[in-house]
């Protein structure tokens, strides 16, 4: 039969094994190797949510997708073209994720009897898992990389480590992938500490691209062409590294050093250890011995006049909910960053959601309004960290952005922003006046009170949980109090007048207006232009900003029939929706799987309310 190369617009590979099979290290470098080749990519990492499932059980299989086009990609796809499974567990935990004309690449020496059995498989595994008619490739892969390197000097555990090598070099001849990324990543990776290692696994990746080209399996290889994207220069970034870079952008653009301080918890950990990495931008790191301490901490930078951060996911956020009540008090600048995952309590820590929108809105006690912003995408993340810095610092109130799982560990390319083309920030800092210092008084447009930091001689003040008037003196005066909550409460809704309008994709007015938040944004976008393709008049807003709400909303909502909310939740944004603008139609489109919406959701769910 003769070798095809045949190219196709875009493709969906998912590498799947146990924990210790190095499949996220294989998605990743396959993504970047992607990016750098200059497809449109979107990611998506399944970590098992146990720390330490059981070896070779489908409760312990760890999963990377990777979607790549010769266009702009919005989603990590919802079936895959190939799957990568390095053990049974892995066959038959991503078997339901396969397209009809997929490729299947397993390791048949991890089909044993024993991993047979761990996986729960009594038979034939593709007639058990009923995909016997897809394109089977069956690789003794651990022998292969046995024999390819057995005069390495290595020894048999760390000659085993490179399987997912040997695994990438093949998925790279199949998808015509450079493999010069992968040599440059071992380069860079083991050149300093352990140089020994580059040449063994430059040798397994090459002898992997090799057999892959040699078998009579792989028929044909594919080509997905670089996608035509705007001029720049692009990388492929995480939601968690573009909140990390957005912060360091900001606090550039204020002229102020940047602290963070947090306690490391899955998803949002990565957040605190990318900081750590630039001390040389005049960020400062601590990681405190729980999430009281790591906001408190933040708090006290912010009264010493840093741009002060915290970052936490839904659990941590519980503990953090009487501090945010001492930052709204206090007006001091505060950025939290919640990366989302599965609740109640522990949950399902690796696995994504948009559960805590609740806890954002509403968690502390008294009246205690935030600004909430929510990131749409990891490569967003940046502008959006950003944002909630600027507000932060320009309207003296505590700034909550929600990311997500999702988007925190998964990855596009992200076109390198110049700074120029980014607003300055101007921090609130006190002024001369006349007479002693009023640390509540507010600026009469923004209501947002002025920032005196340690060490400005004649802005001596007090802040503290207590209730004050505007000369910060402590007071229990009922006609004061309603006075403070009031305006407290009205200096976020006034940072609407700085936020942009909400706007719509498609018709201004029409049947249906599908509205979504944070990370359900390519999904929403890909159903939407589906359905539209199939002559439907379908319209979509979607919502960075939380509260406030973009002051054109109502006006938007009233030029439509039906409003169809999309979350990964119960229904917390319709909820808040309905509260906030009353008396438009609202309907509902909800997940609460710990997984991302499949496009097919969202166009199955329209169907049905439309």
């Amino acid at each position: 039969m003769q070798h095809k190369v045949i190219d196709i617009n875009d493709v969906v590979i998912r590498f799947a094994g146990d924990s210790g099979d190095g499949m996220q290290l294989t998605g990743t470098l396959f993504a970047n190797m992607s990016a750098v080749y200059g497809n449109g990519l979107s990611t998506f990492p399944d970590y098992p949510a146990e720390i330490r499932a059981p070896k070779g059980t489908v409760a312990g299989v760890s999963g990377f997708q990777v979607h790549i086009g010769s266009h702009k990609v919005n989603t990590p796809g919802d079936f895959c073209d190939m799957l990568v499974a390095m053990n049974p567990a892995a066959l038959k935990a991503n078997a339901k994720w396969l397209k009809r004309n997929a490729t299947v690449l397993v390791n048949e020496d991890a089909f044993d009897e024993l991993g047979m059995a761990k996986a729960g498989l009594t038979g034939n595994p593709f007639e058990e898992l009923h995909i016997e008619d897809r394109n089977i490739i069956c690789a003794p892969i651990t022998k292969l990389t046995e024999d390819s390197l057995k005069d390495s000097g290595l020894d048999l555990v760390a000659i085993h480590k490179c399987k997912n090598m040997f695994t990438l070099g093949m998925a790279c001849y199949i998808y015509n992938r450079p493999i010069d990324y992968v040599y440059n990543y071992i380069e860079g990776k083991f050149r300093k500490k352990h140089p020994e290692m580059i040449a063994p696994n430059r040798k397994v990746v090459f002898d992997g691209f090799n057999y892959a080209a040699n078998i009579q399996a792989v028929a044909n290889t594919y080509n997905v062409a670089p996608a035509k994207l705007d001029k720049g220069t692009y990388r492929n970034i995480t939601g968690n590294q573009a909140v990390a870079w957005g912060l360091i952008a900001a606090a550039g653009k204020a002229g102020l050093p940047l602290f963070c301080g947090s306690y490391p918890i899955t998803p949002a950990t990565a957040i605190l250890e990318e900081l750590a990495i630039h001390k040389n931008l005049n960020v400062k790191t601590m990681q405190t011995e729980d999430e009281i301490a790591g906001i408190c901490s933040a708090i006290g930078a912010a009264f010493a006049g840093n741009l002060a951060v915290t970052t936490t996911s839904g659990p941590g956020l519980s503990l953090k909910s009487e501090a945010l009540g001492l930052a709204v008090m206090t007006e001091l600048p505060l950025v939290v960053v919640d990366v989302q995952r599965a609740g109640p309590c522990t949950g399902m820590p690796t696995k994504t959601e948009q559960t805590d929108l609740n806890e954002a809105l509403y968690g502390r006690n008294g009246e205690s309004p935030m600004v909430i912003l929510a990131a749409h995408s990891p490569a967003h993340c940046f502008d959006m960290a950003f944002r909630a810095a600027k507000i932060a610092l320009e309207h003296m109130v505590p700034v909550m952005l929600l990311s997500e799982g999702f988007l925190g560990n998964g990855s596009e390319p992200w076109k390198v922003p110049s700074m120029n083309d980014y607003p300055e920030i101007h921090p609130r800092f006190a002024r001369e006046q006349e007479g002693p210092f009023r640390p509540f008084r507010r600026d009469p447009e923004t209501l947002s009170r002025e920032w005196a930091v340690p060490g400005m001689k004649g802005f001596e003040h007090r802040v503290g949980g207590l209730e004050k008037n505007h000369d910060g003196v402590l007071s229990n005066e009922p006609a004061n109090h309603e006075l403070m909550v009031s305006e407290r409460a009205g200096k976020v809704e006034r940072v609407a007048m700085e936020i942009p309008p909400l706007t719509v994709d498609g018709d201004q007015s029409g049947d249906i207006l599908v509205v979504g938040w944070g990370g359900t944004y390519g999904h929403i976008l890909t159903a939407v232009e589906e359905m539209r393709a199939e002559g439907r008049n379908i319209s979509f807003a979607h919502f960075d900003y939380i509260s406030p709400l973009p002051s054109n909303t109502s006006e938007v909502f009233s030029g439509f029939r039906r409003i169809i909310v999309c979350e990964l939740n119960s229904g917390q944004f319709a909820g808040y929706l309905r509260n906030r603008l009353p008396g438009h139609d609202y309907f509902q489109c909800n997940k609460v799987q710990g997984q991302t919406f499949l496009v097919k959701d969202i166009v199955d769910c329209v169907t049905e309310k439309a």
